[in-house]
């Protein structure tokens, strides 16, 4: 049997006993890996934030992180950690990339990641090319540890071919990748998500990744972004993902709600200024009417300095 760590085998072992496959109206999880991921807009429960916050913290003034949250041998991040349902998929790969990249190291775009790139979800195993995963449906499926039917389902959320499909540079024939044919697929929804649409939206994933690369490079916050402290808050909220970026003269606060239901956290002073907002109209939700209060809706994303 080859590698019993992987995703696949902790499944047959009963290690994930509770890992269901279901559709939940607009919120679609492949995977629900437990009662932590369950009714959440995005599969990043707290645990996990805390293991990304102790990486952070541990290797500040040590080391140089390098940030990422995709390659080509991971799923595509918005269908792994984000909701790739056409109606939260382009606010939760926005706010995916806040978090990233608004953190201490350096962020890398995996190719298809500044679209919101989604799985392919292959329902054929011929389809698939990746080596490991056909090694492992094999496996599994002969040693009758796991059915067929249930491996395909976990093909569709785990498979490395999941992010090996051509790019998707236009709504023409192949996607506008090649004239030939593809070594895989080309994911049915290119019609939609392309650079050429992307390219004329204003409020595309594209055109926010270049907001927020900007911002990161701004002469005016650079030096925060690159060397100030990071700084965890809000760790006892349940779906709020936040950390302070801080030095000597700003303190800019960057805040995600991973939940289905909006959320609320109180400020520690008036916002300053809006520097990011995953909105379309760049608006923020606060509450002045006594302590600032901010409310997130599902899958929203700010960065604000106080």
């Amino acid at each position: 049997m080859r590698d019993e760590n992987c995703i696949f085998c902790k499944i047959a072992n009963g290690e994930i006993p509770s890992a269901t496959i279901y559709e939940d109206d607009d919120f679609r999880v492949i995977l629900d890996l437990g009662p932590a991921t369950k009714g959440h807009a995005l599969i990043l429960p707290k645990e996990h934030a805390a293991d990304i916050y102790s990486i952070d913290e541990e290797l500040a003034g040590k080391a140089w992180n390098s940030l990422f949250l995709g390659n080509h041998d991971q799923p595509r991040s918005v269908s792994r950690f984000g909701n790739d349902n056409p109606a939260y998929r382009d606010i939760s790969a926005k706010m995916l990339a806040t978090c990233l990249h608004m953190m201490q190291g350096t962020p890398y775009v995996y190719q298809g990641e500044e679209l919101g790139m989604t799985n392919i979800y292959f329902d054929k195993l011929e389809d698939y090319r990746d080596i490991e995963s056909l090694h492992y449906f094999t496996e599994l499926t002969e040693t009758g540890r796991l059915t067929p039917e249930y491996m395909m389902k976990c093909l569709m959320l785990r498979s490395r071919d999941n992010a090996r499909t051509p790019m998707q540079w236009t709504d023409g024939e192949n996607a506008g990748f090649t004239t030939g044919t593809p070594w895989l697929k080309v994911n049915s929804n290119y019609t939609d998500i392309n650079v050429k649409n992307q390219e004329a939206d204003a409020h595309s994933v594209l055109n926010y990744y270049r907001k927020l690369i900007a911002l990161r490079k701004s002469d005016e916050y650079k030096s925060l972004f690159t060397y100030g402290e990071f700084v965890p808050v809000y760790d006892d909220t349940e779906s709020i993902m936040a950390f302070y970026r801080k030095d000597e003269s700003k303190c800019v606060l960057i805040a995600a709600n991973f939940g289905k239901e909006p959320a609320s956290v109180t400020l520690k002073s008036q916002a300053a200024r809006i520097l990011l907002s995953t909105r379309p109209d760049g608006s923020v939700q606060i509450d002045t009417t006594s302590a600032p209060k901010l409310t997130l809706d599902s899958c929203e994303a700010v960065v604000i300095e106080l």
